[in-house]
């Protein structure tokens, strides 16, 4: 911060909200992190308690995000714009994407401030890498950022990540067409890596998360988070993917991604509440 109390990313200290919960600081959490406040932890307790296999689902969510990196990276991607990124978890996306080639760049984009502060130390000091304070809201902000523009060549394929993203959209804020929008930037052969809460239960498994008290308890610790939790079924989800054609296997429980252990059994698929899939632009 400067004398006038002004971050080097263009944010005055003040803007940091610490009166209300934030949904990356609460997955911080989830996932045993210590970038969080008070507020945020009381918040995540009161989901655990609904759910107790948050942390299950975050897990195998950022698992999900990591063999979907190595896929695009292996299939040649070496530009990657990372939207909603959250607290800086290791391994961090250019960390995946360079453990298959070192030359990927990556753009980390979120709207949490506080995000901003850990990202010089831990996404972009290897280089090749910067952050954006934004809102996925606002995509054409975000494709329009100075920074953005310099770091990534939009002549070339691009993989967008909207991992655990689109959830924190009303259907009034239109998440088909922020999807639309980045997805018309991009260069054919670009890919978007997606993946979303749900209610529903694992191919009919009846219990856990699928419970209506357990749900309606979840979705009122986001209510009064700094954005709201909208989840989707399946039927809603894929379509979010517009004209970028599924990879195998489709859209699936993360787990089920192309794995690379073990199944978990149909109770643990429904208690894991995220679908994810890749999508190409032809």
């Amino acid at each position: 911060m400067n004398e006038q109390g002004v971050s080097e990313r263009g944010f005055r200290a003040e803007e940091i909200d610490t009166s209300r919960p934030h949904p990356a600081r609460m997955y911080d959490y989830y996932l045993g992190g210590w970038d969080n406040y008070e507020v945020d932890r009381q918040a995540a307790e009161h989901v655990i308690q609904a759910h107790p296999q948050v942390k299950l689902s975050a897990r195998a969510n950022r698992a999900f995000l990591r063999r979907a990196v190595r896929e695009c990276v292996g299939d040649g991607i070496r530009q990657i714009i990372d939207i909603g990124t959250g607290i800086p978890t290791s391994p961090n996306t250019h960390e995946v994407a360079r453990e298959t080639a070192d030359d990927v760049k990556v753009a980390y984009v979120d709207n949490d401030p506080i995000v901003a502060t850990h990202a010089g130390a831990k996404l972009t000091s290897a280089g090749h890498a910067a952050f954006v304070l934004g809102d996925v809201r606002r995509p054409e902000e975000i494709l329009a950022h100075p920074v953005v523009r310099e770091l990534i060549d939009f002549d070339e394929p691009v993989a967008v990540l909207l991992v655990a993203v689109l959830h924190f959209v009303k259907d009034e804020e239109d998440p088909a067409g922020i999807v639309a929008a980045l997805g018309a930037a991009l260069a054919p052969g670009s890919r978007l890596v997606l993946s979303h809460a749900t209610a529903e239960p694992y191919e009919g498994y009846d219990g856990g998360y699928t419970d209506v008290r357990a749900r309606d308890s979840v979705l009122g610790a986001y209510r009064n988070a700094t954005a709201s939790l909208n989840l989707r079924g399946r039927a809603a989800i894929e379509p979010l993917f517009g004209d970028f054609a599924l990879q195998d296997p489709g859209l699936v429980r993360v787990p089920l991604w192309r794995p690379d252990g073990p199944v978990p059994s149909a109770e643990e698929l429904s208690n894991t509440v995220f679908y994810g899939g890749v999508g190409v632009k032809a």
